[in-house]
């Protein structure tokens, strides 16, 4: 449920660049390692609209669904992420690295499970699930810093 608010939120980019740019730094090293352990840059979207669905975050979710829309993803997949364990769309790579993610961005839950890391490493080699664990920390980092500053999708 979200909170109307007419309080103005602090621009962080404005009041701690630096901080902000070791923040844009952080996420074009995950972006690298993810390259560099040949990772798609589909699976990273749909890790991405994953977390952001599960933290309520309409930025991110605006920003992510575009850019999977502009890599070519169905909007069937996108309408039905959320449920992702109960439809045939996702590959088993897919379901993995969905798994992945939902135990990092709710590891409050009971940490993230040698189930999930298990299938994970099944499927994902050592370069691979170290990316994913990144790609899935930075978009929740995000999730936190879109959330507290209410920054809103552009219409």
């Amino acid at each position: 449920m979200s909170e109307n608010s007419s309080i103005s939120r602090v621009a962080l980019k404005k009041i701690t660049p630096d901080v902000s740019a070791a923040m844009g730094s952080l996420h074009a090293a995950a972006v690298t390692a993810a390259q560099d352990a040949k990772l798609e840059p589909e699976l990273l979207e749909l890790i991405r609209i994953r977390a952001s669905q599960i933290n309520g975050c309409a930025f991110c979710l605006d920003l992510h669904t575009r850019d999977a829309r502009g890599q070519g993803e169905t909007e069937q997949r996108l309408h039905t992420l959320a449920a992702w364990r109960e439809t045939p769309f996702f590959t088993e790579r897919e379901r993995a690295a969905l798994a992945l993610t939902e135990a990092v961005t709710l590891v409050h839950d009971g940490r993230v499970p040698d189930a999930v890391y298990a299938e994970a490493a099944e499927v994902f080699d050592e370069n691979q699930i170290a990316a994913l664990i990144w790609a899935a920390t930075v978009i929740n980092a995000y999730n936190r810093i879109a959330i507290s500053t209410r920054m809103v999708p552009k219409s």
